[in-house]
């Protein structure tokens, strides 16, 4: 079985490497690359094919919410798992209306991510 390709998108760096360690442990996941905004992340994901973008909701330049829209206007197949501080619903709301396939807060990461990533990728 192959690993689920992930990018990780997150101006945070120290939070994204903590997502790649967490993620590299597991041999279900490849972290394939790590973006700062939503910009570099359609970009990226336009050139790296994932098939999960971890995306963080508040991002400089271009927010997770918009990036995302633009990755479903461009037809991109990856599933996108949006990460934020918030737990609130109109939040999950606003993320699933842009085009997620799943809501995490980064409260309960090391609890879900996994789970998540692995239930949208179908593995």
């Amino acid at each position: 079985m192959e690993a689920v390709r992930v990018l990780i998108a997150d101006d945070n760096v120290l939070f994204a490497r903590t997502l790649e360690l967490i993620l590299g442990d597991d041999d279900r996941f490849e972290v394939v690359g790590l973006a700062k905004d939503g910009e570099e992340t359609v970009e990226l994901a336009e050139s790296l094919h994932p098939d999960v973008v971890l995306m963080d909701i508040t991002m400089p330049r271009l927010d997770g919410l918009e990036a995302t829209r633009r990755l479903r206007e461009l037809g991109s197949p990856a599933h996108v798992v949006m990460l934020t501080e918030s737990d609130l619903s109109g939040d999950v709301v606003r993320a699933r209306r842009a085009g997620a396939d799943a809501y995490v807060p980064k409260s309960r990461i090391t609890s879900k991510l996994r789970e998540a990533i692995a239930a949208v990728a179908g593995s």
